[in-house]
């Protein structure tokens, strides 16, 4: 596991992905808003939460754990792994009775620090709607710059939004004492 200061990310376990499909993809309109794809209705055994290949080296999944409780928090990914440019993009989603705990900084750092230091990351990229105040909060308290908006180019629940771009590079992260 890797240890966050509230937080911890380990490896996805086969119990988790049932939790994670009913409170976060069974979850219409909040699922809609952090996935490009639309929404539809899949069973468990298709869920965006299911356990990938360990051959897939363009992602890196894992649960999100409440250090506090040992209780499952939610779901982090490492994605759209280049080996060749060294970069990366990251996402996470907290299950609702999470949210609101001030963790998704602690889950940035902590995705960051795996990125850099583990996998060795030049760069990584944050995607986020505008309204996501708590993700773009996270974004500039660990250190991510503000590259741009991309206007109305996201489409959920009816709605164009817009989507704000942040990068971080390996020698503009520090680590949290």
């Amino acid at each position: 596991m890797i240890r966050g200061e509230k937080i911890g990310l380990r490896a996805r376990h086969e119990a988790d992905v049932p939790v994670l499909h009913e409170e976060l993809h069974n979850d219409v309109e909040t699922r809609s808003r952090a996935d490009t794809r639309p929404w539809r209705p899949l069973g468990v055994e298709d869920s965006p939460f299911a356990i990938r290949d360990p051959d897939d080296l363009t992602a890196a999944d894992f649960s999100i754990v409440d250090l506090a409780s040992g209780d499952l928090a939610g779901a982090a990914v490492l994605w759209g792994i280049d080996l060749h440019s060294r970069s990366a993009h990251i996402g996470m989603t907290l299950l609702p009775a999470f949210r609101g705990r001030s963790l998704s900084t602690d889950v940035v750092r902590t995705l960051c620090h795996y990125g850099f230091v583990t996998r060795g990351l030049n760069r990584i990229a944050l995607e986020t709607l505008t309204d996501n105040i708590a993700m773009r909060t996270a974004a500039d308290r660990v250190g991510f710059t503000h590259e741009g908006t991309l206007r109305n180019s996201f489409y959920a629940n009816g709605t164009f939004h817009n989507d704000e771009l942040y990068g971080l590079l390996s020698q503009e992260w520090h680590p949290h004492p």
